[in-house]
């Protein structure tokens, strides 16, 4: 690894009116960005355009006055901090840059010095990211979401298509019309020129549509003729404009987006000849993913999206994102970022219905996943249906870890929602109008409109105190419970009721129970041990704050939510035959992997909450860790636990909250077998030897 001078040192031999030490190389590039999250374009792993082709900055030697550097470049007023060992996920390509040296005042990193271009000892898992303060120096046009330059570093920011039948404006979303490209701040429409399905299919997965489909191109010319013949037609003055066109588009299909193709914005010799001579505008349709389709709309093709896809994303904020999820050997199981890139994640965003990726997220960046990891290395090529159709390696052939969980971001398509707007405010006289009552929701709609409601409004005018809010995050967590563990530490008991008192007093048994002469006889209580894993992106925390929670002197602990999980037994119809609860006498971080320090713990009046990757753990032999079948007769039954059953805090993911197992009872003996979450987790989920053995124990 070179040498190089410290900052410290470069200054003070300026001060001195001497020339700093010199540099290897001159970058001799002023083209740079920032990939991350979308919602945050001041952060990002840091790459740089270099002979056409995008490559990272090696770690190495970076620190705050390089990051000030790029960030000034990037159009931020200064650099909050850098990031070490590729934390927005592992680049591709070429490492251009190693041991960057700024002083820290220059205006681009061009003024820097490095080893130069291609020189480096790193690998991508060294990618530097830099986070810039979000205030841009005035004048500064933001940038869009594309990030993207095509070959000749031309900018192409934006695509939309522009309907031109009556029957397309009403369209929602907008599926067919002439294609429009943002260009340098102004929208162009493109020749149809040497236009291709190819084209019609990177501008369809832009718009968040998972696959295109000819337009009748004669009667569209037809259109555009009866326009051109209009000597007031705007379009007619428009066309002689050379500025008006996008020459040509050159896709090879795979492109998640159309700078990624070639492209040419005016003809070789410049504005001496036409862009599009006879031409006129290229026209796409594309087909809407199921979920963007108008409720009566039959499939384009039958059986095209009948089939259940076998992939899923979980732990997204939004429609179209989370972490990428496969089902192999009946078994829910994650993908390793080894190789994952927008290619691959645009195949899964198209199995989904959604369009191509416009990122694809490394390092577990939505959440780490739970049991297997059964794909890494996948290699697709862009046009295959699933992702089972790309070649890949076993997750377990290359020492992946559910830290390398791959996630993705798709491309949706615009419904318009955005254009109703919503506030949050507590009502002023002169807001008199309530526009919904009776709203309600299950979860996976895209928009309030799209959920159920009163017909006419039965709110009060004005709505006063009744008026909804909702406050929202980006993140949150998902509990999910290990099916195996209940399975293999269920048996019955029969305790006698004078050891059951406390129990009683907390609603723990069956009404029967009020009706017995205590403290003589017994309850039947099918017992089982619990383990509660957070697998979402943030820590479970209660609803309400240490002031509400409820002090039970009988259990001498604090209840931060009054009922944290249903216990309940089921005909095999779903008729509740017994049932139980467990109030959440306290949350906390029972077991936390290597490396993760426990951070919830009830004793001493602590925090309670479960950290995220941590267990919650309830032991088959305390208190309300049962179900009362005392009147239950012998049979065959579900047993059913939900957790967090009243939604009292949010969760990125409520399917996979229940667990249900077979039961059969025959009055003497009881089995559970087949157990399983709503999500189908495999059933041993990552427990140590060790908590196996302690937590089996069925002994009292």
């Amino acid at each position: 690894m070179a040498w190089s001078p410290p900052a410290t040192l470069f200054l003070f031999l300026l001060l001195l009116g001497q020339p700093p030490p010199s540099r290897p190389q001159s970058l001799g590039t002023t083209k740079l960005r920032l990939v991350g999250p979308e919602s945050k374009p001041e952060e990002g792993r840091l790459e740089v355009l270099h002979q056409g082709q995008w490559g990272t900055v090696c770690d190495d030697n970076f620190a705050i006055q390089e990051a000030t550097v790029a960030c000034r470049q990037l159009g931020f007023e200064a650099a909050l901090t850098w990031a070490h060992s590729a934390k927005y996920g592992q680049g591709e390509g070429p490492i251009w840059l190693d041991n960057v040296r700024c002083v820290g005042t220059e205006s681009s990193l061009d003024q820097c010095g490095s080893n130069g271009w291609g020189v480096s000892d790193c690998s991508h898992s060294e990618d530097v990211g830099v986070i810039c303060h979000p205030r841009r120096h005035r004048g500064y046009l933001s940038e869009t979401v594309s990030n993207a330059l095509g070959p000749q570093g031309r900018r192409l920011e934006e695509v939309r298509l522009k309907p031109i039948l009556a029957s397309a404006k009403q369209h929602s979303p907008v599926t067919e019309g002439a294609v429009e490209v943002k260009y340098e701040g102004h929208w162009r429409q493109v020749c149809d020129q040497g236009w291709t399905m190819n084209n019609s299919r990177v501008v369809c997965g832009m718009l968040g549509f998972p696959s295109e489909v000819p337009v009748d191109s004669h009667y569209y010319r037809k259109v555009w003729d009866l326009k051109m013949r209009d000597p007031k037609s705007r379009l007619k003055s428009l066309t002689n404009k050379n500025s008006f066109w996008i020459h040509q588009v050159t896709c090879l299909g795979t492109e998640p987006h159309m700078a990624n193709c070639q492209v040419q914005v005016a003809p070789a010799r410049g504005k001496l000849r036409p862009a599009c001579p006879g031409g006129m505008h290229a026209v796409v349709s594309c087909v809407a993913g199921p979920h963007f389709r108008p409720p009566k709309t039959k499939p384009q093709r039958k059986g095209s999206w009948a089939e259940e896809p076998r992939v899923r994303l979980r732990s997204g904020a939004q429609v179209g994102e989370g972490r990428v999820e496969v089902l192999m050997n009946r078994q829910w199981g994650t993908v390793c970022d080894h190789r994952w890139n927008l290619i691959s994640a645009s195949v899964v965003c198209r199995q989904l219905g959604f369009g191509s990726a416009r990122e694809a997220l490394f390092g577990a960046r939505l959440g780490q996943g739970l049991g297997p990891i059964h794909l890494s290395e996948v290699r697709c090529r862009g046009y295959e249906r699933t992702l089972s159709d790309c070649p890949a390696l076993e997750g377990s052939q290359n020492g992946c870890q559910h830290e390398n969980d791959a996630a993705v971001r798709c491309n949706v398509p615009n419904m318009g929602f955005q254009n109703q707007e919503t506030w949050f405010w507590s009502g002023t006289p002169r807001a008199q109008e309530v526009v919904m009552s009776g709203v309600r929701c299950s979860g996976t709609e895209l928009a309030l409109q799209q959920c159920q409601r009163h017909g006419p409004v039965h709110c009060s005018h004005g709505g006063g105190r009744f008026l909804a809010g909702v406050s929202c995050m980006d993140s949150a967590p998902d509990l999910v419970m290990n099916a195996q563990l209940v399975q293999e530490t269920a048996y019955l008991e029969d305790r006698p009721l004078s050891q059951l008192y406390c129990a009683h007093e907390e609603n723990c048994l069956s009404k029967s129970a009020d009706h017995m002469d205590w403290p003589y006889g017994y309850r039947r209580l099918l017992r089982f041990s619990t383990q509660i894993y957070n697998l979402g992106r943030t820590d479970f925390r209660p609803k309400t704050g240490r002031d509400s929670w409820v002090w039970h002197q009988c259990h001498r602990h604090y209840h931060s939510i009054e009922v944290f999980t249903h216990y309940d037994l089921l005909t095999l119809n779903g008729s509740k035959v017994a049932e139980g609860h467990k109030a959440s006498f306290c949350l906390e971080d029972t077991n936390c992997p290597t490396g993760l320090q426990r951070r919830y713990a009830c004793a001493n009046f602590g925090e309670q909450g479960v950290t995220v990757g941590c267990w919650d753990t309830y032991r088959h032999d305390i208190d309300c860790q049962w179900v009362d079948i005392t009147d239950v007769g012998p049979g065959n039954y579900i047993f059913q636990v939900i957790v967090n059953p009243h939604y009292e805090v949010a969760e990125s993911d409520f399917s996979n909250n229940m667990l249900q197992c077979r039961c059969k009872y025959d009055g003497h003996r009881v089995w559970l077998h087949n157990c399983h979450t709503g999500n189908s987790y495999p059933a041993n989920a990552e427990l140590s030897l060790e908590q196996e053995q302690r937590l089996r124990n069925n002994l009292i």
